[in-house]
């Protein structure tokens, strides 16, 4: 399921962003901090539509709770940036905004009581059946979400849905034939699976020097950084009970009560005191910034060193990324606040990336030299037998009998299936994915008179993913793009 998403996740986002906006109570995930250079409170803008942190977030949110479901609870962060989800949040947010743009060209909108009527049947807001204004409220307070917030969002999807209605797809009965008639073609075959576990490769120094003095520019040692920094100790202050009341005053939405309501002074006193030390900590870990910046370090701090790289990074990501801005001529970083703590990082030296030796490479090389050597001897070995081999005999095949195929896994029988009724030749071989290579002979064809239902509904999906990635392209040539977030 994994392989098959992050194979097609492209269209899953195409899929993903024309659904409405049902994140409520999928609960909130979002990622660490980022510099939005000169265009603080957008992350993007498409068009005339400038794109917020928040929109982006949300997003983020939103995917993550779908890959989720999909993958049955078994989605993390480790999943997540393998998958690039986001990138895959701005994507969404930039898809959006493309058809939002197109809207506007065209003097579509979407009123109050649209909003209203969609409201109104939105399940998770039912009490007894019917739509029920208090539950409304309580389950937006619940996900730290505004009645505007939420309406604006439910606006935007559905003028996108209105936009899309104008340009419809539809799917003749021809269409719906030509599927028909290709899901009956039959093939009736002899087969053989060549699998590269099969071939034995000899990994000696001679072979791998040879190979890696071809390769040698793909190894390369990691940009590291040589650094000094100061983790900043926590402030924990007493405050008055007016400097407590006072920030509760200015900030009593950030405290709420288990059901979602504004906690009161007396219960929120705890963590009033913790945001008044966080702030008070971020404002001590400046003060110190600027005392080691200027040279005027207090003598109790303590400086410690270290060499980051991309594998030996105890901080995060956005922290070896920031390092990587620093000069030798500007050398220090502001606070950044990492794994519950503040730091201070001085850029002593940069070390750059290097070709590595043959000793440094060869645990990379032997892998990729034995995978390498397999694949061209099992090719030699295919083309050498592929019009002599003999095998095992079918019967006869559609597209959709992968199961009836042994020796082969279900993906992998699907996958070779579709590209046997794509092939022209009559005897020939086909690699998979898997690095399996399977030896064919088609012994007859004929066409089968099973009845499939629903082909329309196939047709329909087929041509909307395609016209919807076509739209997609034409939208981005039409409105400018900017990203103010690196690496995105």
């Amino acid at each position: 399921m994994i392989t098959w998403m992050q194979r097609h996740k492209k269209y899953l986002i195409v899929t993903i962003w024309v659904s409405t906006i049902a994140f409520v109570g999928a609960g909130f995930v979002g990622w660490g901090q980022y510099s939005y250079g000169d265009k603080a409170g957008a992350v993007a803008k498409v068009g005339e539509i400038e794109l917020t942190m928040a929109e982006l977030q949300k997003s983020y949110s939103r995917l993550y709770s779908q890959y989720n479901q999909m993958l049955q609870g078994n989605f993390d962060e480790e999943k997540a940036k393998s998958f690039g989800l986001q990138a895959q949040a701005m994507q969404q947010i930039v898809q959006q905004a493309y058809i939002l743009n197109l809207a506007s060209d065209y003097d579509l909108s979407v009123s109050d009581e649209e909003v209203i009527a969609a409201l109104k049947t939105q399940e998770y807001f039912f009490s007894n059946g019917v739509f029920d204004k208090e539950v409304y409220k309580t389950v937006l307070s619940q996900n730290k979400l505004t009645m505007q917030e939420y309406e604006n969002d439910l606006k935007k999807q559905l003028l996108i849905q209105k936009t899309l209605k104008l340009l419809p797809v539809e799917v003749s009965a021809n269409e719906s034939e030509i599927l028909s008639t290709i899901l009956n073609i039959a093939d009736k075959i002899e087969y053989k699976v060549l699998n590269p576990n099969e071939i034995n490769v000899a990994a000696s120094d001679e072979n791998l020097k040879s190979f890696w003095e071809t390769q040698k520019n793909n190894f390369m040692t990691e940009v590291s950084y040589d650094v000094k920094f100061i983790k900043h100790e926590d402030v924990k202050a007493s405050y008055s009970e007016d400097e407590i009341t006072s920030y509760y005053n200015d900030n009593k939405t950030h405290f709420k009560d288990a059901e979602g309501k504004i906690a009161t002074l007396e219960n929120a006193k705890a963590e009033v005191i913790n945001e008044l030390n966080a702030k008070a900590t971020k404002e001590a870990a400046l003060r110190t910034y600027i005392a080691y910046k200027k040279g005027a370090l207090d003598e109790n701090k303590t400086i410690q060193n270290a060499t980051i790289s991309n594998s030996n990074n105890p901080f995060d990501t956005q922290t070896l990324t920031e390092l990587g801005k620093l000069t030798a001529n500007s050398p220090f970083m502001k606070p950044v606040f990492v794994n519950g703590a503040y730091y201070i990082f001085e850029l002593v030296k940069t070390n750059p990336s290097l070709t590595k030796t043959y000793e440094e490479a060869k645990n990379e090389i032997t892998p990729l030299y034995i995978t390498q050597t397999k694949k061209a001897k099992l090719h030699e070995l295919a083309t050498n037998s592929v019009t002599t081999f003999k095998g095992n005999t079918t019967e006869f095949l559609t597209l959709q009998d992968s199961a009836k195929i042994a020796d082969l896994s279900t993906q992998e029988a699907s996958e070779f299936l579709g590209k046997l009724f794509d092939k022209q030749t009559k005897r020939s071989y086909i690699t998979l994915e898997s690095g399996k290579v399977i030896l064919y002979d088609i012994l007859e064809q004929k066409l089968l008179q099973n009845s499939h239902n629903n082909q329309g509904d196939s047709v329909m999906r087929l041509k909307s993913a395609m016209f919807e990635e076509g739209l997609m392209k034409n939208l981005q040539n039409k409105y400018q793009t900017e990203i103010f977030i690196k690496g995105l």
